[in-house]
């Protein structure tokens, strides 16, 4: 092999090596801002891309009901996790596939590689860190909090299909929550707690400077590598 040939392999191999691949957990009560404050992130960040576990809801026929009546929606296997499971895979080998549509950002930072060598992931769901093979892909994870009353109130202005029914939410919604998260708080520490009480903007800040933060981190150990 040439020269010539033997530097263009060479700076095929470090290009691949030096494109950083964030996949961020923002998980949380429901009705937090989730989806709110992931679709703003992704308008800020390079390359950022959105998968929702609400799109891995299986169909009502399929979800489980209590002797309440009430549909257990607040749970693993409401969902289709190994789906799930499947597409963040599919996004790490290959971030720019055309399944994964990515913001327009035009922030660029002068400390951070081209924006070309960062792709981002953020897996927005209420139930992102009890199941295990999901906890193996998490770079960040993130989880946002509420006060009953809060909760409540904010559960009751929204539209579902199916409505709840009466009582789902002390009956159904909010055990479910306090259970899921007294499971992985035994098993996990390294989580970033956010107020969903506080303005989208200080939290969007908040999470906004703390990715960059951890980009700069990949940065430095790769080049350090």
């Amino acid at each position: 092999m040439q020269d010539s040939q033997l530097v263009t392999v060479g700076r095929k191999e470090v290009d691949r090596i030096l494109i950083m691949k964030l996949v961020v957990g923002l998980g949380g009560v429901t009705n937090g801002g989730k989806t709110t404050l992931a679709e703003k992130l992704k308008k800020l960040l390079p390359n950022c891309s959105i998968i929702y576990q609400d799109d891995f809801f299986k169909p009502e026929s399929e979800v489980e009901t209590d002797e309440r009546g009430f549909k257990q929606y607040d749970v693993l296997d409401a969902l289709y996790i190994e789906e799930m499971v499947k597409s963040i895979h599919a996004w790490i080998e290959n971030p720019t596939s055309s399944s994964f549509s990515t913001g327009d950002s035009k922030v660029t930072h002068d400390n951070l590689r081209s924006a070309q060598e960062i792709h981002i992931l953020i897996v927005e769901g209420f139930l992102l860190y009890n199941y295990e093979p999901l906890n193996e892909l998490w770079n960040r994870r993130y989880f946002l909090t509420l006060p009953y009353e809060e909760c409540k109130r904010r559960r009751s202005t929204r539209v579902y299909q199916p409505a709840d029914p009466p009582g789902y939410f002390d009956g159904h919604v909010w055990p479910m929550y306090l259970k899921h998260k007294s499971e992985f708080e035994e098993k996990m520490s390294n989580i970033v707690y956010l107020d969903g009480t506080e303005s989208q903007e200080e939290l969007l800040s908040h999470m906004y400077n703390d990715i960059i933060q951890e980009l700069k981190i990949q940065k430095s150990e790769q080049v350090t590598a």
